[in-house]
């Protein structure tokens, strides 16, 4: 069979497997045999980019990030809905629709009703044009909304293609999602990283449609069930309920609880019955959308400026109980941030024990006055999230005490850092509290990895899943993550608790090899790599360390402004900050001539006392101490001298963007080569930038770069302008 040909029986089959597992309820085949068919096509793909289709079931994983959001019209306009939230409200709506109704002549038969389920999730239209899917977009403001296809993609129940029965035109409306088990799962694994927890399933799923890596939608599993329409072409439904059931034909979800109703009395028993076990299901859920089941009716009702008149969202309360405060614990995500979090007399809510919930920040526990041995009101944010609302002051108990907050890292004893600023003497405006100590156990895994990272060390064989393995030797034999990481019972431990134990594990080379999936040969690479990282300067050290405040980009004007580690920890806080210089003092350093360039850049008013603090703190002095005992250089690779003249560069005072794969040279390096000569380096092509580097496979960056008139350069170009220099 050629290649075309398997591509297309691959992709239809396993069009069809999707249908079968996710819509359908009834696999036509294993999980196994999907993966192997599905890496097959993958296979294909990559050999043949010319028969590439963007609604390939390979796309479900996710394809390359894209640069940036595009903004589509709606062919008819997304409105919001309007919300009710008692029965009496309800009952007035439905009389005005049947009253209203009653007048049109055309309308003689009583009007049937749709009750729905009304998931809290994200509102997206899917627009498909012969059968395939042109574009997902966005409510937005109602008239237009953002693209976000490449994450839509990876849903494995929505349709990427509707062979059978589908019109010519069918934009179908309904809501993204992630489902509770997985937003719990989710948060489990941020929480084993030390990461802050997602506060809700709705605001989380936004966030991921948002995300312009679709690796993130995959990862996180998202669902979507259709519950309106768009434009459509003539013919295809007459009413709502007909509408899902074409939909769920074409194998599209549609909700199992949708009901249709034909008195005010059954839509209030549906709604009351659905209360009952709305917590059982696999989504979260606030309320019931009611609307009027005909669209010819529906037209006739029309609709305001807002909203259609022909629906309306019953909300449910969110159910709030009472509980003692306990304690409060202190915890520290991978980033530093210190998060409060409360622990209470085990309760029921919403259809779970409970016996955690957030605090948000220690600002906000300054203004509800939360003490320790309260009784608080607690309620769930989407029906996932326990939080603390408030207090309820009259039965607070003379033994009462408020909550302090750290001083220092409760993990680490480590810096704290408070924002903003001015909270330390007013406590009730901090928003957050941040350790500031790079070494930090509780953040150390994330930034053993970063620090290893390419951009940073780039210690080449020293990934995530080999860091992982490393710490794991330091577990007791009998942990079974041990076994499951390949770490044989007998393995000593190695040392993986500092950025300096990763210079020191040419100590362990015999423990290293008998290591799962380690060998020999392998070992001998990831030596080599350390080796060569103790050279990589003091700006990608800095960088790696992960100090608050300090990039790559503020490492490198560190390391230009002072010419070793010593001689920056020897600098008063003022010497870090940006100063003006006279013409003679910007050229000696290589930076424009032009009065409005010629800023020597540090860091700002408000990081510049953060950064100063760390750099003088016990734990930053052990850490370079570390460092340096184990041979790392810490000179300086970008200082400039000021009485070094630099040569005239055509990159100086220049926005350059580099867009392809380079022959010569890794994009980081090549980075830093331009920076020196004057020039800033940006991620985006906006009319703003003075010229793009190309490479090959150059995508749409160098589209862009066209469509603007922005000036471009190859690799010979590049290699020509940088002789000498």
């Amino acid at each position: 069979m050629s290649a075309p040909s398997r591509l297309r029986e691959l992709r239809e089959l396993l069009h069809r497997a999707n249908r079968a597992y996710y819509i359908d309820n009834n696999p036509i085949m294993s999980d196994s045999e999907f993966d192997s068919l599905l890496k097959e096509l993958e296979a294909l793909e990559a050999g043949h980019p010319e028969l590439d289709d963007p609604n390939s079931p390979t796309r479900r994983v996710g394809g390359e990030p894209i640069d940036r959001f595009r903004s589509v019209a709606h062919a008819v306009p997304m409105l919001s809905i309007d919300n009710t939230y008692n029965e009496a409200d309800l009952r007035e709506w439905f009389d005005r629709v049947v009253r209203s109704l009653s007048k049109a002549s055309l309308f003689d038969v009583p009007p049937a009703f749709v009750a729905d389920p009304k998931i809290d999730g994200v509102a997206v239209s899917l627009r498909y044009e012969n059968g395939n899917l042109v574009h997902a977009v966005t409510r937005g403001d109602g008239a237009r909304g953002d693209d976000v296809s490449h994450a839509i993609r990876t849903i494995r129940c929505v349709p990427l293609r509707v062979s059978k029965g589908a019109p010519k035109l069918l934009e179908l409306r309904g809501e993204a999602f992630i489902p509770s088990d997985e937003f719990v799962r989710i948060n489990q694994d941020r929480e084993a990283k030390g990461l802050e927890l997602l506060a809700n399933a709705r605001n989380a799923c936004a966030g991921t449609l948002k995300n312009l890596d679709p690796k993130v939608a995959a990862s996180r599993r998202l669902g979507f069930v259709v519950h309106g329409r768009g434009e459509v072409s003539p013919g295809f439904a007459p009413s709502h309920s007909s509408l899902l059931l074409r939909a769920r034909e074409l194998g599209f979800p549609i909700s199992p609880h949708a009901t249709r109703c034909s008195t005010f009395e059954e839509i209030v028993a549906v709604i009351r019955r659905f209360d009952e076990k709305r917590n059982e299901l696999p989504y979260a859920t606030d309320g019931m959308v009611v609307r009027v089941d005909d669209f010819a009716q529906q037209d006739a009702l029309g609709a305001t400026s807002k909203s259609p008149r022909w629906i309306i969202a019953y909300k449910y309360p969110a159910e709030q109980k009472t509980t003692t405060l306990l304690d409060v614990e202190h915890q520290v995500g991978k980033s530093g941030k210190i998060t409060p979090r409360a622990v209470m007399e085990p309760l029921p809510l919403a259809g779970t024990i409970v016996r955690h919930a957030t605090l948000h920040n220690y600002g906000q526990i300054v203004k509800k006055d939360i003490r320790l041995g309260d009784t608080i009101e607690v309620m769930k944010a989407g029906e996932i999230i326990p939080y603390v609302l408030g207090v309820v002051l009259g039965r607070r108990p003379r033994s009462a005490r408020r909550i302090k907050p750290p001083q220092a890292c409760p993990v680490c004893a480590g810096p704290v850092e408070i924002d903003p600023p001015e909270a330390a003497d007013q406590p009730d405006l901090e928003t957050s509290r941040s350790c500031v100590n790079p070494e930090c156990p509780a953040q150390m895994r994330e930034k053993l990895i970063w620090f290893a990272g390419r951009g940073q060390m780039d210690i080449e064989g020293l990934g995530e899943s080999t860091i992982d393995q490393i710490r794991a030797t330091s577990l007791p034999a009998s942990d079974p993550q041990r076994a499951e990481l390949g770490v044989p019972d007998d393995c000593p431990a190695i040392p993986m608790d500092h950025f300096a134990d990763i210079f020191s594990l040419h100590r362990h080379r015999d423990a290293l090899v008998t290591i799962d999936r380690m060998g020999e040969r392998k070992v001998e690479k990831l030596l080599e790599g350390i080796e060569q990282a103790k050279s990589r300067g003091m700006a990608r050290l800095l960088a790696g360390m992960g100090i608050s405040h300090v990039g790559s980009s503020t490492a490198r004007q560190l390391a230009r402004l002072f010419p070793n580690l010593d001689a920056l920890i020897a600098a008063e806080e003022w010497q870090l900050r940006p100063k003006t210089l006279s013409k003679s003092e910007a050229q000696a350093r290589g930076l424009p001539a032009d009065p409005k360039d010629r800023v020597e850049t540090g860091l700002g008013a408000l990081t510049a006392p953060i950064v100063y603090a760390y750099l003088h703190s016990p734990q930053a002095r052990e850490a370079f101490a570390k460092l340096r005992k184990a041979g790392v250089d810490l000179t300086s690779k970008d200082y400039r001298a000021p009485t070094a003249a630099a040569p005239d560069s055509p990159f100086a005072g220049k926005t350059i963007v580099i867009t392809g794969t380079l022959e010569t040279f890794e994009r980081e390096d090549l980075k830093e080569r331009l920076e020196a000569l004057g020039a800033k380096v940006s991620g985006s092509v906006s009319r703003n930038t003075s010229l793009v580097i190309v490479g090959e496979s150059a995508g749409s960056k160098l589209q862009k770069a066209r469509e603007l008139g922005i000036e471009t350069w190859d690799e010979p170009r590049l290699l020509k302008a940088l002789k000498n220099r």
